[in-house]
């Protein structure tokens, strides 16, 4: 079986996924959605610190955090 990786828009993500889920050929594992929405809006948290949009948390804030 072979695997591959796909971007796709945020917006579209959804269709997408109940789409390739009606092939009969395509194994789709199973996740989460709601895992799948946080690790989503983590991503973005992380683009907009790079941007300098968001400020850094400090290694120790994030520890406290746990």
């Amino acid at each position: 079986m072979k695997q591959i990786t796909l971007n796709i828009a945020d917006n579209k993500f959804k269709a997408f996924l109940e789409f390739i889920k009606t092939l009969d050929y395509v194994k789709v594992e199973d996740v989460e959605e709601k895992a799948l929405e946080e690790l989503q809006s983590s991503l973005k948290q992380v683009k907009l610190m790079k941007e300098g949009k968001l400020p850094k948390q400090s290694a120790q804030d994030f520890l406290n955090e746990l």
